[in-house]
């Protein structure tokens, strides 16, 4: 096969980056559906949902092994594979059993082609000589949005189901055909075993990651809460905040880029810290709906690039291989948006929501803190 030119695989990562943003937010609005047809009550219907996350950090370390033996196109071609069959069982799943079994798959294909895609993007990028994880990353958040947008449309014109996640995977998977043939197939081969723990500077970087992630995932699961209880905005208008925080952080993440080539992966990772703790403290202390939503702006804006640029600094250090440190960097990112929503909850019931709203803020300005030390250990 030709070789594909720089810019058909800096589209092509793009289109990779869309897939799963596309194929996880489409999964959102039918989420009802499938909680009625296997007859599930709210309790059941969180624990069979942990099945999707546990299917993603189990596949997780599997995917960067095989990509460093297989390389990232064929990985990225069988796990986009995996998530575009799972995705219509999911709400074809008659009983709790066989929709956690498909959600395991699901979030498997996920999980799996997140850690290849990576990797794909960081090859990309020290390939171009310049900044472009942050506009990689933008792309999954756009998918995001189209994926919602399409599967709640269909629904809202009467379209069954069954039939609107077809024309899901339809679309999923034409954008997959025209673009895999331009995702690098170059192996990343190492001496050393297939998996291994993460220690030093890549453990260094994943920690962030965590918190990072970790304070994506309080937004997504208790900015609405926070409006809503804490300042006691309308049920039905609580998620604008969630909603500023995500156009935002896409926004901030499109132009990221270019803001990375000015001031370094460092100054980006010092004032992303503090503008995201700064939105966190601000949207706690001041007792105002529209000064929260404010805050909620800003740590979309600080959030946006710090993971973009630790994906980066992943892929330059030396102390580990490259496809074992970007598959520790996203395993450890992927655990703070699970584990990190429901210890913000814990923390919230032995003391306030504020209170915990306020540690992510210390959290995010300890990365801010480290981003020299990081730097220094990278370079």
């Amino acid at each position: 096969m030709t070789p594909s030119s720089p810019r058909a695989q800096q589209h092509a990562t793009r289109a990779a980056f869309f897939i799963p943003g596309f194929a996880t937010a489409a999964w959102a609005p039918m989420v009802p559906y499938a909680k009625a047809k296997a007859g599930l009550s709210d309790a059941s219907l969180g624990a069979v949902l942990l099945c999707l996350g546990l299917g993603s950090l189990l596949a997780m370390p599997l995917a960067g092994a095989l990509t460093g033996r297989l390389g990232c196109r064929r990985v990225m071609v069988i796990t986009c594979a995996m998530m575009l069959c799972a995705l219509p069982l999911l709400v074809l799943a008659p009983s709790p059993v066989a929709l956690g079994a498909a959600l395991f798959v699901f979030g498997a294909g996920v999980g799996a082609l997140d850690c290849a895609m990576n990797m794909q993007a960081v090859a990309v990028e020290r390939d171009a000589g310049r900044a472009m994880m942050s506009g990689f990353h933008a792309f999954y958040s756009i998918g995001g949005f189209v994926g919602a947008g399409c599967m709640t449309g269909l629904l809202i014109l009467g379209t069954p189901l069954w039939l609107a996640a077809l024309v899901s995977v339809a679309a999923l998977l034409l954008v997959a055909v025209l673009s895999a043939p331009h995702w690098r197939p170059q192996r990343i081969l190492h001496d050393g075993p297939l998996l291994a723990l993460p220690h030093g500077v890549v453990l260094f970087i994943g920690v962030l990651a965590f918190v990072v992630f970790l304070a994506e995932g309080s937004m997504l699961d208790w900015s609405a809460v926070f409006l809503a209880e804490v300042r006691q905005v309308p049920r039905d208008q609580a998620g604008a905040g969630f909603a500023l925080f995500t156009l935002a952080m896409t926004a901030m993440r499109l132009f990221g880029d270019g803001i990375v080539e000015r001031l370094g992966r460092t100054r980006t990772l010092v004032f992303g810290g503090i503008t995201a703790a700064a939105g966190f403290t601000l949207a706690t202390l001041v007792p105002s709906f529209p000064v929260a939503l404010a805050g909620y702006v800003l740590v979309g804006l600080g959030c946006a690039n710090i993971v973009p640029a630790l994906f980066s600094m992943a892929g330059q250090q030396r102390v580990m291989p490259e496809s074992i440190a970007i598959t520790a960097v996203t395993t450890l990112g992927y655990a703070g948006i699970l584990a990190g929503p429901a210890a913000i909850g814990a923390l919230a019931h032995a003391t306030s929501l504020g209170f915990a709203f306020l540690c992510v803020a210390a959290l995010l300005l300890g990365v801010a803190a480290s981003a020299r030390s990081l730097a220094r250990r990278v370079a």
